[in-house]
């Protein structure tokens, strides 16, 4: 056979070409980076409240456009609020900080009780540092303090640099949401167009499968959450628990990450009787009980309505996800897992069938024809 003399030629440009392509998708990634968590953080806001966008946009006179405005809102809310309330409290208590702090240099240590000597491994030499403290009064903690206080408030401002990064990326998600938010259905047509250009029907399918896992985990998850932590939040708030509202933060956090309120709730409603309160006491503790057992019902019913999944497979991804992507993974493990489980069973179930066997007297022709 005589080889085109033009092959090797096709070859080269092939190679180059795949090479220059290669190269620019790395350094569109390598550009888009700064904004691809606030790029996917939109997307799963974006595609969990599509029918609320849909919904408002109906009841306000079909304007997208202010449909969106209120959405938009809504997010910078989950920030405004949560800063006005902590620069709020901060402000409020800086007579009790600053007192606080003054009565350092007042503070005696009361000597060790008899128990921590009997702690083991390091009992006795925590009662003999403790000890030694007690006698030689707050200059000796202050001596100890001192050389370690550079170090902390480099860590605090690290902690508050990282802190004004997460509002940055939180501002970038707003203005993403916002722009998806009036042109998603364009932006859902290309990604569904480029899926079926990767893989035909079946792309375009785990595309559509993908986006309602998501929406599924949003209202199973995210909404059980928040029904969770307002009731906690509200028994914290009768109870008249102080801090009922940071508590109920980390009751949020607890219930998103599948853990559930009882770490708060439990230690909260000992403390209300331990100090006395008993109705108050029943009150928080009857809240609670409603807070740790309406998800088992509650989430099964609200995942089913956004994604037709088996629910272990489901609790699965938001669990595997969270350990492996953090918050973010919440959303992303049951998407991919979902994708995966449907495209493998597709594929199994489209397996060949085995030919039949032959009859005897089909057998014998075939073998006499063959001879033949």
């Amino acid at each position: 056979m005589q080889q085109h003399p033009d092959s090797s030629s096709d070859v080269t440009r092939t190679t180059l070409g795949v090479l220059f392509i290669g190269a620019l998708i790395v350094g569109t990634f390598w550009i888009l980076a700064p904004f691809l968590s606030a790029l996917l953080w939109a997307t799963m806001i974006v595609i969990s409240t599509w029918p609320l966008l849909v919904r408002l946009q109906a009841r306000l006179w079909g304007k997208r456009s202010m449909a969106t405005a209120v959405l938009t809102i809504v997010l910078l809310l989950v920030l405004v609020i949560p800063l006005s309330f902590s620069v709020g409290a901060l402000v409020g208590n800086t007579d009790r900080i600053v007192a606080w702090v003054s009565s350092l240099k007042t503070l005696r240590i009361p000597p060790p009780p008899d128990w921590v000597a009997n702690i083991p491994i390091e009992g006795r030499r925590i009662s003999a540092a403790w000890q030694r403290l007690a006698l030689e009064g707050p200059s000796s903690l202050s001596a100890s303090v001192s050389p370690n206080a550079g170090r902390f408030f480099t860590w605090f401002a690290s902690r508050i640099g990282a802190i004004s990064v997460m509002v940055l990326q939180f501002l970038l998600t707003v203005i993403i949401s916002a722009i998806l938010y009036m042109h998603g259905e364009s932006a859902a047509r290309g990604v569904r167009n480029f899926a079926y250009r990767l893989a035909g029907s079946r792309g375009e399918r785990a595309v559509i499968l993908a986006a309602n896992s998501i929406r599924g985990v949003a209202m199973g998850v995210g909404v059980t959450a928040l029904i969770q932590t307002l009731i906690a939040g509200i028994g914290l708030a009768i109870a008249s628990v102080p801090g009922a509202l940071l508590l109920s933060a980390g009751i949020l956090i607890l219930c998103l990450a599948q853990v559930g309120p009882a770490l708060i709730v439990i230690p909260a409603v000992v403390w209300r009787f331990y100090t006395g309160e008993t109705l108050l006491g029943y009150v928080l503790l009857a809240f609670s009980l409603v807070s740790l057992t309406i998800d088992n019902f509650l989430r099964p019913i609200l995942i089913r309505k956004g994604a037709d999944q088996p629910l272990i497979l489901i609790f699965a991804g938001v669990i595997g996800g969270m350990i492996t992507l953090g918050i973010t993974g919440i959303f992303v493990g049951p998407a991919i897992l979902a994708v995966t489980f449907d495209l493998v069973a597709d594929w199994v179930g489209k397996r060949p069938e085995p030919p039949a066997e032959a009859s005897p007297g089909e057998a014998s022709k075939a073998v006499a024809s063959s001879s033949s």
